[in-house]
């Protein structure tokens, strides 16, 4: 297929994962790459949603795991992007059979994410008393 024939074109060039982002990957994919990044360096959290922004930042996991830290998977498409999620470490929030590619996952996963922080934000801990 598609991707085996890009493999075999860029045989032994993919090691480096930027450079297989460049080679094989899109313009979507490094502004993906990049807008989770700056979101990093910017302590901005990130609901990765669909194959393709998984796809995106597993690019960055595999120059450095913790790079991904400050993300957290909306939820798992398939059988494929629920492989991905576990490369990458992550468990997705919710188990879905959205592949609209559209943001309806991180939109779910949202209202989820939002109501643990007011529950976590109102919890009385020992250090409170």
């Amino acid at each position: 297929g598609a991707v085996g024939e890009a493999i075999a074109a860029h045989d032994g060039r993919l090691g480096d994962p930027l450079e297989a982002l460049r080679r094989v990957g899109s313009r979507e994919l490094a502004a993906i790459a990049g807008a989770i990044l700056a979101a990093r360096y910017q302590r901005i959290p990130v609901l990765l949603d669909g194959f393709v922004s998984c796809a995106a930042a597993a690019v960055l996991w595999k120059l450095e795991p913790s790079a991904l830290d400050h993300c957290l998977a909306a939820h798992a498409s398939d059988a494929a992007h629920a492989r991905l999620l576990g490369v990458i470490g992550k468990k997705p929030l919710l188990e879905t059979a959205l592949s609209l590619e559209d943001g309806t996952g991180a939109a779910l996963a949202l209202g989820i994410v939002k109501s643990a922080l007011a529950v976590h934000a109102g919890t009385v801990t020992r250090d409170r008393l």
